[in-house]
């Protein structure tokens, strides 16, 4: 199916800086796995490979887990494992959460007003954390800067040992030097108030 470019670049996204795998995006963005491959395969992404799958403990249980979270969508974990066991499943609870969580019915996405954009009229702003990063004996954060253009989706990523305020100016620095300017708007997630003035200000 023809997709627009708001969901080509969440597909990138998810798959470059989340590291979530084809079934994952296409779940969770609610699309077709073959359109998920589609998009990585034009981004020069190699298909997946799929292993055959093989027999499970819970298959035998399926129709009842669907039906049962169908009536109940809300029902947690450990009781619907609970009622499981007591029909003979001989499984462990850490794989039967992981199915589960994948089995969930997912809520009904919320309407939303979709933002358009001139070129070069706004960015997003934001940082991506990606664990720790040993120095030696010390452990530093690993945090990514994101610069993401509105109207073509184009994003900017470098990555700095920590999110201080000399590396966010360092990153607005390398961010507006590589793309050859800078959006007259620039939108920030969870960035201090203050830090958006010293950006933001004029002269």
């Amino acid at each position: 199916m023809p997709i627009d470019d708001e969901l080509r670049a969440q597909i990138l996204r998810y798959h470059f800086v989340e590291h979530w795998r084809v079934g994952t995006i296409a779940s969770q963005l609610g699309v077709h796995h073959s359109t998920v491959e589609r998009v990585l395969g034009e981004a020069g992404v190699e298909r997946e490979r799929r292993r055959p799958r093989r027999p499970s403990k819970l298959d035998p249980y399926m129709g009842f887990i669907t039906e049962t979270l169908q009536r109940f969508p809300t029902l947690t974990a450990a009781r619907l494992f609970d009622m499981v066991k007591a029909r003979g499943y001989a499984g462990g609870p850490d794989h039967f959460r992981h199915r589960i969580a994948q089995l969930r019915p997912h809520r009904p996405r919320e309407a939303y007003l979709r933002l358009r954009t001139l070129p070069g009229e706004q960015s997003q702003v934001d940082w991506a954390h990606f664990g720790k990063f040993t120095i030696g004996r010390a452990e530093r954060p690993l945090m990514a800067f994101v610069l993401v253009l509105s109207y073509s989706r184009y994003p900017f990523v470098r990555f700095y040992l920590g999110a201080s305020l000399p590396n966010l100016i360092r990153g607005h620095v390398e961010a507006f030097s590589a793309l050859g300017g800078t959006a007259k708007i620039l939108l920030y997630d969870d960035v201090p108030g203050n830090i958006i003035v010293v950006m933001c200000r004029p002269g």
